[in-house]
């Protein structure tokens, strides 16, 4: 709350109070054991406080509501009210009073004003009252400018202002990473991860509404964020989603490029724009407020002007066992048509089996083509595909890929018997 009082030479008089709801009163228990001087005194004075919890006298916090004695933290995406009375403390009439109320930012000046008309006259000890709503969208110093202008009896023109200033915090804190991953064997998009970490930063407990990702208009979104129990969708963070102070909790989306896009194999790379995230929360005594992103920007990752992708390979296979696999190569390059020449090397593990050097023909510029090999293991236990070779003649360049997969290799005997 704050209160200023012009000078003595005005006719009127401003007040500007900050609307804010009242807050549970908190009180400072005092106890001592009962063999100390004091004995049961403290306890039951506890007891007999009519703003204690009855049956739970040594909490902190009370059972009474109290109002707020001074302005308070504000923080980004709240809403700030404020009430402006202006008072006629003089005997006279005053005529065409104008009050103006101006939020000052680093960046703008805004009107928050309901009327920009003047008020025709305001008679002795009545007064003119206004409240202004906006919602906090910047982090810093904030000045709120409260003129008032009117006419005295005599014909003199009359004006003042007032200054009110505060800061506007930062209540979360969020972080997001990307995970770029290959989508399910079948399927010929790229999924895309996102990890959105969110922490409470305040000091008292948010109930998180509502976290949700607007993607931009490339993408499918899938929120992975509840698990089905008994045929019903729950929160993977209870039915209690409070973040207390200073708590930090993930929430995961996955993404996936719509049909139109995924289609084609060069509007995928370089920097793409996955969308924003919209968080809305709720505080002390229901105050809301919300949050919006900027939008959110990742590298895709870079496949050059050739990408060897995996559509079928199986889990496990048998030690020593050829089993096959179904590569799929495509043409990232939009203007350059590619005659591809096929080279298997083996590693430590896994050997190829068939032809290496194997011309592939000629791939335009867009376009795929899927090639079914095969392999076996020498070793057991978790394996990496590696060795595979694309060799462009027309460039004498070669791409080489190495860890496309893994497989798990097991003895046949262990297999049957599983």
């Amino acid at each position: 709350m704050d209160v200023n009082q012009p000078k003595q030479e005005h006719l009127l008089a401003l007040k500007v109070m900050r609307l804010t709801k009242p807050t549970l009163f908190t009180n400072i228990p005092v106890t001592c054991e009962e063999r100390d001087l004091p004995g049961n005194l403290f306890n039951q004075l506890m007891k007999d406080d009519p703003s204690t919890v009855k049956g739970a006298e040594a909490l902190m916090l009370g059972e009474m509501l109290t109002l707020p004695q001074n302005f308070g933290n504000i923080f980004l995406g709240e809403t700030f009210s404020s009430y402006i009375s202006v008072h006629n403390d003089s005997n006279q009439v005053v005529k065409d009073i104008l009050v103006k109320a101006d939020l000052q930012t680093s960046s703008q000046r805004l009107n928050l004003s309901a009327s920009t008309a003047a008020v025709a006259e305001l008679k002795p000890d009545c007064c003119i009252d206004d409240v202004i709503h906006h919602e906090v969208k910047e982090i810093g110093t904030h000045i709120l400018v409260c003129a008032v202008s009117y006419t005295t009896q005599a014909g003199e023109k009359m004006y003042f202002r007032k200054f009110f200033k505060f800061q506007v915090l930062k209540p979360l804190d969020v972080k997001t990473k990307f995970y770029n991953a290959e989508s399910d064997l079948s399927s010929v998009t790229d999924e895309v991860f996102l990890e959105a970490q969110i922490q409470n930063i305040t000091t008292s407990p948010m109930f998180m509404e509502k976290v949700s990702l607007e993607p931009s208009i490339m993408y499918n979104v899938a929120e992975l964020n509840t698990v089905d129990s008994a045929g019903e969708s729950e929160s993977t963070f209870g039915s209690r989603t409070y973040l207390q102070p200073m708590d930090t909790r993930q929430y995961l989306y996955c993404l996936k490029p719509k049909q139109e896009f995924a289609e084609k194999a060069g509007v995928i790379k370089g920097v793409t724009v996955i969308g924003k995230l919209d968080i809305v929360w709720k505080t002390n005594l229901g105050e809301r407020g919300r949050l919006q992103t900027s939008q959110l920007q990742r590298m895709a990752p870079g496949y050059g002007d050739v990408r060897l992708s995996l559509e079928t390979i199986p889990d496990t296979v048998n030690l020593e066992e050829p089993f096959d696999i179904t590569c799929k190569i495509t043409n990232c390059s939009s203007e350059r048509t590619m005659d591809l020449v096929l080279e298997m090397c083996n590693t430590n593990s896994i050997h190829w089996c068939g032809v290496s050097g194997r011309q592939l023909g000629k791939l335009h510029p867009s376009s795929s083509l899927r090639l079914a090999l095969t392999l076996l293991s020498s070793v057991q236990g978790l394996q990496s595909v590696s060795g595979l070779r694309l060799t462009d003649t027309f460039l004498k360049r070669t791409y080489e890929y190495d860890d496309i997969a893994q497989v798990c290799v097991v003895s046949s005997k262990v297999k049957q018997e599983s």
